[in-house]
């Protein structure tokens, strides 16, 4: 690190925007999944009874075919995408999802607000008035799954703010890493660093 700031004095370390908008989504998947396996106990639980009852198992089905287990399951996709991409399959099931699940719809607006503020934020300053009240809004909203979210935006604030003096990202970075990593593995290994190092030199200099 103290070598790093000698020989770049001026750099700026930055928090990737895309990994903290996927902790948000997974935040939200992790409160999907949550919901899911409430309703598959309950869904045994009905099983079961009717068993004792000597009857069959009918499931209720909501207005779009999907039982609420299954409509827990198939609204995966559904959260990741913003509104305006849905289908209108989609938009039934998100609507059956939000009237069943009103914490859940809270919790995809966070994400989507969140998403917002990278996608069209332009100005440092008014980055951190926008990160500032929505992370007030997590606090106020008490979805535990978005504590983990809350906890990464705090402790990574400033390096986070930096992402909007140039927008920059590592996704160049990654990108030249799988490249190396797709590019040793066609050689099973390296034994001869230099000479590894030569050979890339060569192709991606």
């Amino acid at each position: 690190m103290l070598k790093s700031k000698s020989t770049f004095p001026n750099a700026k370390q930055v928090t990737d925007r895309f990994h903290v908008q996927q902790l948000a989504f997974d935040a939200v998947q992790e409160l999907r999944i949550k919901y899911r396996w409430e309703a598959i106990d309950i869904e045994n639980a009905e099983i079961t009874s009717a068993k004792e009852k000597n009857k069959k198992y009918e499931p209720e089905f909501l207005s779009n075919g999907d039982t609420v287990k299954q409509l827990l399951a198939r609204s995966r996709y559904v959260l990741f995408k913003s509104e305006s991409k849905w289908t209108p399959t989609q938009k039934i099931r998100a609507e059956l999802l939000f009237e069943q699940y009103p914490l859940l719809k809270t919790a995809y607006e966070l994400a989507m607000r969140l998403n917002y503020i990278f996608e069209n934020t332009k100005v440092k300053e008014l980055a951190f008035t926008r990160l500032a009240q929505w992370y007030n809004t997590i606090e106020l909203s008490k979805i535990d799954s978005f504590g983990t979210v809350a906890r990464s935006i705090q402790a990574n604030y400033l390096s986070l703010l930096n992402f909007f003096d140039n927008r920059s990202t590592n996704a160049a970075a990654e990108s030249f890493n799988a490249k190396i990593k797709a590019f040793r593995s066609t050689f099973r290994g390296v034994r001869d660093i230099n000479f590894f190092l030569f050979r890339l030199a060569k192709i991606y200099a």
